[in-house]
């Protein structure tokens, strides 16, 4: 069955790039209502904007949603994957400015919230995207392909200049609490001459490394307190794939390739998914296709200690 929040969670924190205070509450929400954002500094016109696929002005920096009337809020993947991850179907956001609070650059801080707080079960089905055929993307970076699959299944592969990053990849089965396990306290990362650029440009003014991200440099990690793990960049990035899928509406019952992939790749992929004749059905879950989704079964005593 569906579910949502027992009662509200508050968050407060900078955002990333803005660099300016954010006060959000996640509200519980009805059955089959989804995922919503408010901009409650909004006063006039439409302040309501959904998480959803077509209205992502797409990004390489991070997942910014816009409604027809201009209002926007971005920064919204790894609060997305918290939602995803804890099986969270329907939830109202409501957020004082543009940029959701980064927070410690993971998803940890959303989850131990949620799951403190207690899900609450709904009286109306689960309802998923089962992937039918396969669906890819490509550019010069990489690509993104979604294929056939019982659960969610994802395998991720990077690869930077950066030899405290060099080549990463892993493949991870999604169901009965992996998300919360594997990938929930792994924070955002950049490299050091990433970070000068995008100052340089107004960006990344609430960065701070060590506290909410991971610098590197060379072969160097130039943040204080090192690494949650080994190979804590490839698992932020499929933190932010799954953020970035939650996008799709429905929890996705395939499996997700990412190879270089990034925010505005998934996004793209995603609309080729909607736009191809044949490539999904939406199915009503049954038990068993229920348990092998990411949210299934998760607990407190599942989050990171070290997070």
């Amino acid at each position: 069955m569906q579910t949502t929040l027992r009662s509200s969670v508050t968050f407060q924190g900078i955002g990333l790039h803005s660099g300016a205070p954010a006060r959000l509450v996640v509200h519980p929400a009805a059955d089959n209502h989804g995922i919503w954002f408010k901009r409650s500094d909004i006063l006039v016109g439409d302040n309501l904007i959904p998480a959803r696929w077509d209205v992502v002005d797409r990004s390489p920096l991070c997942t910014r949603i816009v409604n027809g009337a201009g209002a926007s809020v971005s920064t919204i993947e790894h609060l997305m994957a918290a939602l995803a991850g804890c099986g969270i179907h329907n939830a109202l956001i409501e957020i004082d400015g543009p940029e959701v609070p980064i927070l410690d650059g993971s998803a940890v801080p959303f989850v131990r919230s949620f799951l403190q707080r207690g899900l609450r079960t709904q009286d109306a089905r689960v309802r998923a995207l089962e992937i039918l055929m396969p669906v890819e993307v490509e550019t010069d970076a990489g690509f993104a392909r979604l294929s056939p699959g019982l659960g969610l299944t994802m395998a991720f592969h990077i690869s930077f200049p950066d030899a405290a990053i060099g080549t990463q990849q892993k493949t991870l089965d999604l169901s009965n609490g992996a998300f919360v396990r594997e990938l929930c306290d792994s924070r955002t990362f950049c490299r050091q001459a990433d970070v000068d650029t995008m100052q340089a440009h107004g960006l990344a003014l609430g960065g701070k490394p060590g506290e909410n991200a991971v610098v590197f440099d060379g072969d160097r990690i130039a943040s204080p307190g090192g690494l949650r793990h080994d190979d804590e960049p490839v698992r932020h990035k499929m933190l932010d794939a799954l953020g970035d899928l939650a996008l799709a509406g429905l929890p996705i019952l395939g499996h997700y390739d990412g190879h270089r992939a990034g925010h505005a790749m998934t996004n793209t992929l995603l609309r080729k998914l909607f736009a191809t004749p044949g490539a999904f059905r939406i199915t009503e879950c049954d038990a068993a296709q229920a348990a092998r989704l990411p949210g299934a079964g998760v607990h407190r005593g599942e989050i990171p200690q070290v997070a």
